[in-house]
């Protein structure tokens, strides 16, 4: 079930109408809210629902094992369990066909002419999300960060908690396991501004991402062959917009639906391409994911504790895993190599460099830093190595040999919300949403939520999925 649906919508306010009802107890909207959680994934594909069950017995069980448990070795052996679980889910779904693929790839080199046939896996939605939320409670549960969730239904509810179910915030357990434990009583201005989130979430995805963006990405990254250096350059700001539309707006819309329950969700995005160096980038962007790669990944590894040069290697190896949990593919990996690099290359030049920053500088920087993501954002949407190193070739003037697509409008409307979208950030980048919210005249901030309204309604979404949900 996607948000920007008219399904949604009416399953929404029949999940509001019933938990609102005062005659329900606080246990009888628990199991409401996780039956509709399983209505809502169910709806994609039903049999799948199954792994979320799996999943949720398992961590149950690892967690409640590990928290009485107290010789080492068997706390490490019941943590087995929970990651060999998860991470099989994610092998076998999400990178079945990719691993084969590279096998034969591998034994063709080898003069093997092994013919097997394609494997028919259906990806789970939104498995990368729910299979790293719950490993984290077993992980946290192994460290003693955290306690064990006081029944299974609120740690059923953890795990399926439709708002987030599907393409995050990827939440703790700590974080959210203990808003299940007390009646929620929804104020005014929770259910306010929970509706103009997912206002805004939705005018993200259907009119900016899907209507003004989707297209013209498609159109430049699809081509067949060399595409013209401007089109280049207007396919892949309009994918760098595309993609943070679509993501930040299922992430807001996210937080609306659960703040109109009652329950506080973390930021995930806070304004990423006002960043000023790539440590500022992942503390901006998906901070949900760059967090939990840190705290689980990177600093397990060893993080910075063991000299320089185990720092960097501790940084590409998070980066490249990084990449590849967010597809099965070599471009993902190198997209991640390039942000490896990336973050590497900073901290050297940090750790030699003092620079006075001045507003100028500032500026200048975060450009930089723009600018490179762009080149990232090139191998993360191109389907090929051969069609991203096109696509480079044309937008650093190696080849101008490739054909027109675009029209003048459509690189207008992208280059006009490129700026748009870069300036709203560095203007942001200090502030949130309800800051600004706050300081607005009510008639202001009323005609701005009624304009995305029509402009919603008017737009028709086609239903496209949101970008991470094959993630």
């Amino acid at each position: 079930m996607l948000f920007n649906s008219l399904t949604f919508i009416v399953f929404l306010a029949v999940v509001l109408l019933l938990y609102y009802l005062p005659i329900l107890r606080w246990k009888q909207k628990k199991i409401m809210l996780l039956l509709a959680s399983y209505l809502f994934y169910a709806a994609w594909n039903p049999p799948l629902v199954i792994l979320l069950w799996i999943s949720t017995a398992v961590d149950w069980w690892v967690g409640n094992r590990l928290y009485k448990s107290d010789t080492e070795k068997g706390r490490k052996s019941i943590l087995m369990i929970s990651l060999v679980v998860n991470l099989g889910f994610l092998a076998f779904f999400k990178y079945g066909g990719f691993l084969l693929d590279n096998f034969l790839g591998f034994t063709s080199m080898l003069g093997l002419d092994w013919q097997v046939a394609a494997p028919d896996i259906i990806l789970p939605m939104g498995i990368s999300f729910y299979t790293f939320q719950t490993m984290s409670y077993s992980i946290d549960m192994y460290y003693r960060r955290t306690e064990p969730a006081r029944s299974m239904l609120d740690f059923a509810l953890y795990v399926t908690f439709f708002p987030q179910l599907v393409a995050g915030p990827i939440v703790r357990a700590n974080t959210l396991i203990p808003q299940f434990y007390e009646p929620k009583r929804v104020t005014w201005d929770q259910f306010y501004w929970g509706s103009f989130l997912l206002t805004l979430g939705m005018f993200q995805k259907v009119v900016l991402a899907d209507v003004f963006l989707a297209d013209v990405s498609d159109a430049v990254f699809g081509a067949g062959g060399m595409v013209h250096p401007i089109d280049s350059w207007t396919g892949t700001l309009a994918f760098s917009g595309q993609i943070f539309f679509d993501f930040a707006g299922y992430s807001t819309c996210a937080i609306g639906v659960a703040l109109m329950l009652g329950i506080i969700l973390p930021d995930n995005f806070r304004y990423p391409y006002a960043a000023i160096g790539f440590s500022d980038f992942w503390r901006r962007w998906h901070i949900t994911l760059s967090t939990w790669l840190r705290d689980y990944l990177y600093i397990p590894l060893g993080g910075n504790r063991n000299g320089a040069v185990r720092t960097y290697i501790n940084l590409m190896i998070t980066m490249l895993l990084g990449g590849l949990w967010h597809g099965a593919a070599w471009t993902f990996v190198f997209w991640g190599f390039l942000h490896g690099l990336y973050l590497g290359g900073e901290r050297y030049l940090r750790e030699r460099l003092s620079i006075n920053w001045t507003p100028a500088k500032m500026r200048l920087a975060a450009i930089g830093t723009y600018f490179l993501v762009l080149i990232t954002w090139v191998f993360f949407r191109a389907p090929t190595f051969g069609k991203a190193w096109q696509m480079l070739g044309a937008m650093f003037l190696l080849d101008w040999s490739g054909a027109v697509l675009l029209q003048e409008l459509a690189i207008i409307v992208v280059a006009l919300i490129t700026v748009g979208l870069l300036v709203v950030h560095w203007r942001m980048r200090n502030t949130s949403v309800h800051a600004v919210a706050q300081n607005t005249p009510a008639w202001a901030l009323g005609l701005g939520w009624a304009a995305m309204i029509v402009l919603i309604a008017i737009a028709q979404g086609t239903g496209e999925q949101f970008i991470y949900f094959q993630f």
